[in-house]
């Protein structure tokens, strides 16, 4: 016996003794286990974080960074918009047929924008922020005063694929479904209609310049419009043109040039002055993972955006690329990958950082 324990010893050496197990004792039965958990207060421990207990809704809820939410829209929210005079308001549509115009600070509504009848998918202010603009899928554009809080203007297109404001005047342009373009001044009502071929004017934009505007179409043409004449001073098509459906476009701060994107999956840089394309970009696997090639599940570029101190663009891709090419070589400086498709990019105002 007494070497039996030596030896013992001997296996354990200097390590600590974790439990000490008696072997004649029984397994407990399921009567002794359940008198275990009588005395525990579940309700107790489930609210007390100090003890580590966690309910199924916190195990699966996902990290909330933001410093304001706002949570009066019911359904999807489709687009939002800061006023540009102090970026102290901002204006929301969505999938329950309202508007609000509310408080950045404290997230309080001044307003909710009434009437419309469908989803509400356009919202901005315009460049004084003195009205804002609101527009459904039904094609009800409707304008409204921030001072007075009231309706000043309402047209009705459409179905409607996008508004925007002039950059200097009260004057409202947006793209229908038909292929059209309206321009109105407001609150006046003068109205002028740019035609098109007859497919989509999926997206467009006021140049910095106020006299002309850039519209991408669904059979991936870009045309370039005179707002006073009311005629086309370009038009990209063909091998210069996108091969597919327009996405997204944005222009640099002196207007010099316009980066489109396309489902092609890929972004052209275009000078607004010759109307000549100066610049292709896209990324090696221009396919998301799982394509069968068909043109809705390729890898379309979703949206582009110039940096404001430094010759870069940045290009988001639905199979969650984010590419940062470099103007002058248009070479890919550095690729971000996200878990999910990207579809908004907004470059950070005096410094090259994008957001998305």
């Amino acid at each position: 016996m007494a070497d039996t324990e030596e030896l013992a010893v001997e296996l354990h050496g200097d390590e600590e003794i974790i439990e000490v197990i008696d072997l004649n004792e029984t397994e407990p039965t399921a009567d002794d286990l359940a008198e275990e958990f009588e005395d525990v207060d579940f309700d107790e421990a489930a609210g007390d974080a100090d003890e580590g207990w966690e309910t199924e809704d916190e195990m699966e809820a996902d990290q909330d960074d933001s410093e304001l939410t706002f949570s009066k829209h019911t359904g999807s929210v489709f687009c939002v918009s800061l006023d540009p005079a102090s970026n102290s308001l901002a204006v929301t549509g969505g999938e329950d047929d309202k508007g609000f115009v509310w408080r950045v600070s404290d997230g309080e509504v001044l307003f909710e924008c009434t009437g419309h009848k469908d989803s509400v998918t356009c919202a901005s202010f315009s460049h004084d922020s003195k009205l804002v603009a609101t527009g459904d899928m039904s094609g009800l554009v409707k304008v409204w005063k921030v001072e007075t809080k009231e309706e000043v203007w309402s047209f009705e297109v459409g179905d409607l694929e996008w508004m925007e404001w002039h950059r200097c005047a009260p004057v409202l342009l947006a793209g229908a479904a038909d292929g059209s373009v309206w321009m109105w001044k407001v609150p006046g009502g003068d109205c002028r209609t740019f035609q098109s071929p007859g497919c989509r004017a999926v997206c467009g934009a006021v140049l910095p310049d106020g006299k002309r505007a850039v519209v991408g179409y669904e059979d991936g043409v870009v045309r370039f419009w005179d707002l006073k004449q009311g005629n086309t001073i370009h038009v990209i098509k063909g091998s210069d043109g996108h091969q597919g459906a327009l996405t997204c476009m944005a222009c640099n701060t002196d207007g010099s040039l316009v980066l489109t994107g396309s489902v092609d999956s890929c972004a052209k840089l275009i000078n607004t002055a010759t109307g000549k394309v100066v610049g292709v970009f896209s990324i090696e696997d221009s396919k998301a993972a799982g394509s069968k090639g068909d043109e809705e599940e390729s890898n379309s570029v979703e949206s582009v955006g110039f940096c404001k101190v430094l010759p870069l663009i940045a290009v988001a891709y639905l199979g969650g690329t984010l590419a940062i090419y470099d103007m002058s070589t248009q070479q890919l400086r550095h690729r971000c990958q996200h878990k999910a498709g990207i579809v908004q990019l907004q470059w950070e105002q005096g410094v090259a950082v994008t957001l998305w």
